[in-house]
């Protein structure tokens, strides 16, 4: 029988009840020259009271999916038309979606289910009509966070004590860990590797796995608990802090501030994720 962890992923949104949600909006910003990055000002595209949170954009750039819980307490994911500023609600299940993200698989979503059972698994959704689609990766449970590599292997946070980061490749069946005390976010590279941090009581040390040469090489190290991180094709690493985004200079071996955007009335940066056009960044602002 397998162990069902407590469910403390997502802000502990159901180890702590639904009262304690914190209060996230969803903002998105217009990016202005990509070699001297600057923002034009941000709307607040759920400006609601409640939880909105884990952005990521459609892989035209058109669309914002996030995760919403509403007055239902029910989580389900919504998309957020840019150019028409209208937000379509995309699931209806009696089950809790999180994390969506378009998958390699197409044409197909995914999220992490929360099922009546309390089990966490990778799910895909079936577009347009969003029906659930067979459960991926059936046989791993306790997932947190995903993130696709490839077709073919996903890494995934797994609840376990110490949580840790893990990766399954679906065409062979093959499960393994990577390390113990992960961030929350990890992200692609290439097809053959990706970059994590690992958390210990005063700082942050950012790794980038090749798979290939199945090792782990150190990129970087940033002081306090910084869970939150973006792989772009040109920056590079990037992570939030505050209210601000911080690059690091791989060449230099220094941090340097991409944008600070406390000006802009965002508080605590917890999620953001960029467009593969750089046009536009979204962002989670925790209140």
């Amino acid at each position: 029988m397998k162990r069902r962890y407590p469910i403390v992923i997502f802000q502990f949104l159901l180890f702590l009840g639904f009262a304690q949600l914190p209060e996230t909006d969803i903002w998105l910003f217009e990016i202005e020259n990509v070699t001297l990055p600057t923002v034009k000002k941000g709307r607040n595209i759920t400006a609601r009271p409640g939880y909105d949170n884990q952005p990521s954009f459609s892989s035209d750039g058109k669309r914002v999916y996030y995760t919403a819980v509403k007055e239902d307490k029910q989580a389900d994911i919504f998309a957020y038309s840019i150019s028409s500023q209208k937000t379509n609600q995309i699931t209806h299940t009696g089950e809790s979606e999180y994390s969506p993200a378009e998958s390699p698989i197409e044409p197909l979503l995914s999220t992490v289910t929360v099922r009546k059972d309390s089990s966490q698994v990778i799910q895909l959704l079936a577009k347009p009509s969003y029906t659930p689609s067979a459960t991926v990766l059936s046989e791993v449970d306790s997932v947190g966070y995903y993130n696709f590599l490839n077709s073919d292997t996903v890494l995934y946070y797994k609840l376990t004590e110490p949580h840790s980061l893990r990766f399954h490749v679906m065409s062979t069946g093959a499960d393994g860990y990577i390390c113990s005390s992960p961030c929350r976010t990890f992200k692609t590279i290439n097809r053959h590797s990706f970059v994590y941090g690992i958390k210990d009581s005063t700082s942050t040390s950012y790794y980038i796995y090749e798979t290939l040469l199945q090792r782990a090489r150190p990129l970087a190290t940033y002081q306090g608990i910084h869970e939150d991180m973006f792989w772009h094709e040109q920056w590079g690493l990037l992570i939030s802090d505050g209210a601000k985004v911080m690059r690091y200079n791989e060449k230099d071996s220094a941090w340097q501030l991409l944008f600070d955007l406390g000006s802009q009335g965002i508080q605590k940066i917890t999620r953001f994720c960029i467009d593969k056009r750089n046009k536009y960044i979204a962002l989670v602002n925790n209140l």
